[in-house]
């Protein structure tokens, strides 16, 4: 990609608006608002105009049913608005549109209303922070949700703050843990009838993770699920000592859900301290695993583990894709999931059962998963005082970043890196509030030579049917749609949109920053949109009136 496109910026929000802490004054006139019933959010996918959570719909996959934008007229598409943040920082957003409006998280813990069609901003909500915060990985926050008079943001300082979508007021406000202990949110909520579903990051600092249900209309917890059993429960037995108390396991992304079975699916982080194993012998349930959980009550139905006792920092927090399609014949109610272990796995998302597991990116620490989807261990891998290299990278075959799936297709769409990292261990005591990793990693030669693509995957045979290389690299989440195509974009600055049958590319335009993001797609009047977050600003693209 060579091509450079200059743009211009429509809209520039500066400085705070606020009229007091929570409340802040509109910047245009408020929009009437249809609120969104529980019936809506169980039928997303009936009205694809809207965008009505973070990944589509319950099954995230992260899908458009929208197909005005097809392989026949993508290079036509261009800039309709663009919509600068005003904060400079890594924009990991994917809006919401309800009804012609969109709704944008900031970094670190801003809402923000544009009309749809324009950009043009509605209102602007910024939550305060207080000064002694301990977070990981960035200032970050990925999205909204939006049920009833509702629109729910999780904080960086591990709160829940429910607005009304009219104004941007504050309804009400939880504060789900303390955050001096390490706690912290970046993920976009899961709602569920009268139910918001949050996970919690801070896995890097020895927290116990955890997820969480509260009620919509008051704030208040019904439910906790604790992803490191205590001594009441058998699982505890996989950590040695008192390790689950500061095993980790965050669950730092959001989750899914099949409303058949009222289970919601979640995926969970690495244990603590990330490299040093030695402290909590043992397999370390429910670290790097994803749990099915009765929405209702919090019960955990079944559970399967992707990599016992990690020693590698490869969360299973990427995000569960739910599909129902035919494996060995039957159709089957199917959870698809391409983890950061480098691993592609099939799950029997009403029973966990394990039925396939297959590389899709360079990996060298298994020898492959036995009959139950447990890693064949290669001896020598783990980490060193020296520096032990192995495959994947600390950052994974895969990541965050949402894949797709597309029931036209019937192929799993992920952002794949092949890379190695040389991993450490250095002896680490827990202190509250600190650091808690004994260890970490660097690349051992030039990541130049490291290979990222988007790889189309078979449900049912874990095949690489196509890919499309990124260079130099991507950590960006991809979207399909009925129009078949993949929309994804670069580190350097490129969103761009493939054949979803070939891989073939079919068009891309030059952004000007970073996507660290997923697209999505709306339609406003009949015209469909297709939006992504890149560098610090909100473009959104359209063929041509």
């Amino acid at each position: 990609m060579t091509q450079r496109l200059f743009l211009p910026m429509v809209f520039l929000v500066i400085g705070a608006l606020a009229a007091a802490p929570h409340a802040q004054t509109p910047t245009a006139e408020t929009r009437p608002f249809t609120p969104v019933s529980a019936a809506r959010l169980l039928n997303a996918e009936d009205e694809p105009h809207n965008w009505l959570m973070y990944s589509g719909d319950y099954k995230s996959q992260r899908y458009s049913g929208l197909d005005q934008i097809d392989r026949g007229n993508v290079a036509d598409l261009q800039i309709q608005w663009v919509h600068q943040l005003s904060v400079l920082d890594q924009a990991e957003t994917t809006p919401l549109v309800v009804d012609g409006v969109m709704y944008i998280t900031e970094s670190p813990s801003t809402v923000i209303a544009v009309e749809a069609a324009t950009g043009r901003p509605y209102w602007r909500y910024e939550h305060p922070l207080p000064d002694d915060m301990v977070f990981c990985c960035g200032r970050n926050n990925r999205g909204v949700a939006v049920q009833g008079d509702h629109i729910i943001m999780s904080t960086l300082d591990a709160h829940l703050v429910a607005l009304d979508p009219k104004t941007g007021s504050v309804v009400w406000e939880t504060e789900t843990q303390e955050t001096s202990s390490g706690y912290s949110k970046t993920a976009a909520p899961l709602i569920v009838g009268d139910k918001v579903f949050s996970g919690v990051a801070g896995g890097e600092y020895g927290i116990r993770g955890f997820v969480d249900a509260y009620n919509i209309n008051t704030g208040e917890r019904e439910w906790r699920f604790f992803t490191t059993p205590g001594p009441d429960n058998p699982d505890s037995q996989t950590w040695s000592g008192d390790s689950w108390r500061r095993g980790g396991s965050a669950t730092w992304m959001t989750g899914s859900y099949d409303p058949e079975l009222n289970l919601v699916y979640w995926g969970t982080g690495n244990p603590g301290p990330d490299y040093d194993g030695t402290v909590r012998m043992g397999d370390n349930l429910y670290s790097d695993s994803v749990v099915a959980l009765d929405a209702d009550t919090g019960e955990m139905k079944w559970y399967f583990q992707f990599t016992p006792h990690d020693i590698h920092d490869w969360d299973a927090t990427q995000i569960p894709i739910l599909a129902d399609t035919t494996f060995n014949g039957e159709q089957r109610k199917l959870m698809l999931f391409p983890n950061r272990n480098a691993f592609f796995y099939v799950l029997d998302r009403e029973t966990g059962e394990f039925l396939l597991g297959t590389p899709y990116a360079k990996q060298t620490w298994a020898d492959g998963l036995d009959s139950n989807g447990r890693p064949i261990l290669i001896p020598g891998k783990e980490p060193s005082e020296d520096g032990t290299v192995v495959s994947p990278a600390i950052t994974g075959g895969s990541n965050w970043w949402s894949p797709s799936y597309s029931p036209r297709t019937d192929l799993l769409y992920v952002m794949a890196y092949d890379a190695e990292t040389r991993y450490y261990i250095r002896k680490t005591a827990y202190d509250e509030g600190d650091s808690y990793r004994a260890g970490g990693g660097e690349s051992p030669e030039s990541p130049e030579g490291y290979h990222r693509a988007v790889r189309a995957l078979s449900p049912q045979t874990g095949e690489l049917r196509w890919e499309f290389p990124v260079n130099p690299r991507s950590t960006s989440g991809l979207m399909s749609t009925a129009g078949d195509l993949v929309f994804g974009g670069t580190a350097d600055g490129f969103f761009f949109a493939l054949d979803a049958e070939t891989g073939e590319e079919l068009w891309h335009k030059s952004v000007g920053g970073r996507v660290h993001a997923a697209p999505m797609a709306y339609a406003v009047d009949g015209k469909q949109y297709v939006t992504i977050a890149a560098g610090n600003a909100i473009f959104s693209f359209a063929l041509p009136d």
